[in-house]
């Protein structure tokens, strides 16, 4: 072989050129190793339609923007169901959809109340989102129009962000929502479907579960799984004092209808996490407004109908449990039954001023397009539906009318109910064998799956506009006093 001088310089100097490359390539990685950036995230859950809130949170959002261009915005579910402005709207829940698009969220998880408009209504929600909604742990038919996504991956600043979604199951298998609207929608645990994706753990740099479970499965998922940065939650609307550690896990909630939204920021160095603060911003007291939104909000504001006055409340409704008597009330008079059962968690409303009471205070604590439903039952099977309701929809009280209860519950677990008696309006207990005509809701006659004789039909009248005949031209109304349930061992609250 000849030596060529020529070629052996030009190797030279190639191998210099790679030598040099892999040396700044080197120092590169090395610098992107050493770097320390932010991830700034704002996290809002159960917002239930409150509009008036919206402007006020895309001024918030407006604001970190002009600090990180590069800010998330997500919700962990529950946007609609709430307000008439949005649910009944043509479209249902157009107008929180556009103001969430104004906004610029970034994903949204899918809530129980996300199917309050059935599954046409959601999967419309969905294809004009400008974003995902998230959740693994739903299957939809295709052709049904429900297209979610069960993650979603994002790129910021460098940063590979995995962002998983899930929703609540009740004791049914099926999230708190109607039953009939979920037929053909089938649903694995949130457990089960975050073990099936613990592998993205490893192909991201940040790992997000985007919950609507609940506070206490929120931690429960912290402790099962630590590989979680951050737990954005929502279901059970308790307010965190910005973000708790669980097993090193950051885990944030706010209470309902946009009183607070949490600011995140996630400190990583390189490709780590080695930092997590959150902190509560109140929106109420924040003092601005986005002027484009709060112009929205006006214009499907606009039916002058929400405001026509129906009667007027003497004192304050106090509670929940007042309001869910008016609406028993209601629908007695309206059917002519001797019994109403509303479950707990159809009062929408936790208290009422006195004042004015429009047709918009009536869809507000009754949102839900329930139809009404009278059956035939014995006083037994009165009883056990007032159980089964409990059991059935979160433990939450079921308000009656025409009567009252006494509900004693395990001491050990406030789930399980020991005993149930009813008293008439003359002090006796409900005759046992004696049938009596019976009027609840669509939801209460589906969940309450205690034995009976008569399954119930409908009469062909929503339950929100049997109340809005009962109140309409109504005397002055009172019911500050009000009380149809007493509970005996009741829950232990902190």
């Amino acid at each position: 072989m000849t030596y060529n001088p020529l070629i052996f310089k030009r190797q030279s100097i190639n191998m210099k050129k790679f030598c040099i490359l892999w040396l700044l390539a080197a120092l590169t990685a090395m610098n992107m190793a050493a770097q320390t950036r932010e991830l700034h995230i704002v996290s809002a859950n159960d917002m239930h339609a409150s509009l008036d809130n919206m402007p006020i949170l895309a001024a918030i959002v407006d604001s970190l923007r002009e600090v990180d261009k590069n800010l998330l915005v997500f919700s962990a579910g529950d946007n609609r169901t709430g307000n008439p402005v949005n649910d009944l709207y043509p479209t249902p829940s157009y107008p929180m959809t556009s103001l969430m698009n104004l906004i610029g969220f970034d994903a949204s998880a899918i809530g129980n109340h996300e199917f309050d408009s059935r599954q046409e209504g959601l999967a419309k929600v969905i294809s004009t989102s400008n974003f995902p909604y998230l959740c693994a742990n739903m299957k939809a038919d295709p052709a049904v129009g429900i297209h979610t996504e069960p993650y979603h991956i994002y790129f910021v600043d460098g940063i590979k962000i995995g962002v998983l979604g899930v929703v609540e199951l009740g004791v049914r298998g099926i999230p708190s929502a109607h039953p009939d609207f979920l037929k053909g929608l089938s649903f694995i645990s949130p457990e089960e479907a975050i073990r099936q994706y613990e592998w993205l753990r490893k192909e991201v740099d940040v790992y997000i579960l985007l919950s609507h479970i609940g506070y206490e499965e929120d931690v429960e998922m912290a402790k099962k799984f630590p590989y979680f940065d951050l737990i954005i939650g929502g279901h059970t609307h308790t307010q965190l004092d910005g973000g708790e550690m669980h097993n090193g896990v950051l885990v944030t909630q706010n209470e309902n209808k946009i009183k607070r939204v949490t600011y995140i920021t996630l400190t990583l160095e390189g490709k780590k996490v080695v930092g997590k603060t959150a902190k509560n911003i109140e929106v109420k007291g924040y003092g601005s407004k986005n002027e484009l939104a709060a112009a929205m909000v006006d214009f499907f504001a606009s039916n002058p109908e929400f405001r026509r006055e129906l009667t007027t409340a003497t004192r304050d409704f106090p509670n929940s449990e007042s309001l869910g008597v008016m609406m028993c009330d209601a629908l007695i008079q309206v059917t002519g039954a001797d019994l109403a059962l509303e479950n707990g968690g159809g009062v929408r409303l936790e208290e009422k001023k006195a004042g004015s009471f429009t047709v918009g205070d009536v869809l507000r604590l009754d949102p839900f397009d329930n139809q009404c439903v009278e059956m035939s039952i014995t006083g037994d099977e009165f009883c056990q539906m007032i159980v089964s309701c409990y059991e059935n929809d979160d433990q939450q009280l079921p308000l009656i009318g025409g009567a009252k209860y006494e509900l004693t519950l395990d001491p050990k677990d406030f789930k399980k109910v020991k005993g149930i008696k009813v008293f008439m309006p003359d002090g006796k207990r409900i005759k046992a064998k004696k049938k009596y005509k019976m009027a609840c809701n669509s939801f209460v006659a589906a969940i309450c799956d205690a034995p009976r004789g008569d399954q119930g039909e409908a009469n062909g009248l929503r339950c929100s506009d049997i109340l809005i005949k009962f109140l309409d031209g109504h005397a002055p109304i009172d019911y500050h006093d009000t009380r149809c349930a007493t509970v005996i061992n009741p829950p232990k609250t902190e």
